[in-house]
């Protein structure tokens, strides 16, 4: 499938600011599952290229304005073309080893409930990929997609105690859970084309990605109960939302 993705934020500062820095994130991931024929990344229309790769193999810029600067724009604009691989990333390459994603984070910390949501899911038994998967059903199940139910702030515990949440708070649970069970996983930034029957509405999206023994890294989107499909389009990664914004 090929997808045409034009990405707008814009920043004002009243007064201006002397000075801005930022990071972006904003380039598609390489790997088999994606080809980008065409992207461009600009900021007050000044093209942007990378500077580096992180250790998640993602591709990061880093800027410096200075000077009353009163707005920013930033823009990214391109065509990706995406292939389905059934959630799994072949062919993405990163320095990071899987145990880094073990990591705990305050927005992905598991308390006494989402200990026993893991437990419930490893339960089912099983290779570790049906394990996995009833670990995204459950959670698909238990937080119900709401949009504007949560913030940026919101931990993985509080999304799953009011049982409602947005794409991130399903990933934060998704991960706080498979953590819980010694799954490395984390929290992937990117775009989704949403279908009708979606229970996300589409545009910018986040999801979970495990480690699984056999396959690697595989993505699983409990806010739609789905692994990613060629619907999706993979910008960067991150221990939490924080770590992966782009």
């Amino acid at each position: 499938m090929k997808l045409a993705i034009r990405h707008r934020t814009a920043y004002a500062y009243d007064p201006a600011v002397s000075a801005v820095a930022m990071r972006l994130k904003l380039f598609p991931s390489i790997f088999d599952g994606q080809k980008t024929l065409s992207w461009r990344v600009t900021l007050n229309d000044r093209v942007v290229e990378p500077d580096f790769r992180n250790g998640y193999g993602d591709a990061v810029a880093t800027l410096f304005l200075r000077g009353g600067v009163a707005a920013v724009e930033v823009i990214a604009e391109g065509v990706v073309e995406t292939t389905d691989l059934a959630g799994v990333l072949r062919g993405h390459r990163a320095p990071l080893k899987p145990g880094v994603c073990l990591r705990e984070t305050p927005r992905t910390r598991a308390d006494a409930a989402i200990l026993a949501l893991a437990h419930e899911a490893d339960a089912t038994g099983g290779a570790p990929i049906e394990r996995a998967h009833a670990l995204q059903d459950l959670v698909t199940a238990r937080v119900a997609y709401r949009a504007g139910s949560s913030h940026a702030a919101t931990t993985a515990a509080a999304a799953l105690a009011a049982g409602e949440g947005v794409c991130q708070d399903h990933a934060h649970v998704m991960i706080a859970a498979a953590r819980a069970l010694g799954w490395p996983a984390r929290y992937v930034a990117g775009y989704y084309l949403a279908s009708e029957e979606g229970g996300d509405d589409g545009a910018t999206h986040a999801w979970a990605e495990l480690w699984v023994d056999g396959l690697g890294w595989v993505g699983f989107d409990a806010a739609n109960d789905l692994c990613p499909t060629d619907a999706y389009v993979r910008l960067c990664s991150g221990l939490d939302a924080a770590d992966a914004s782009p």
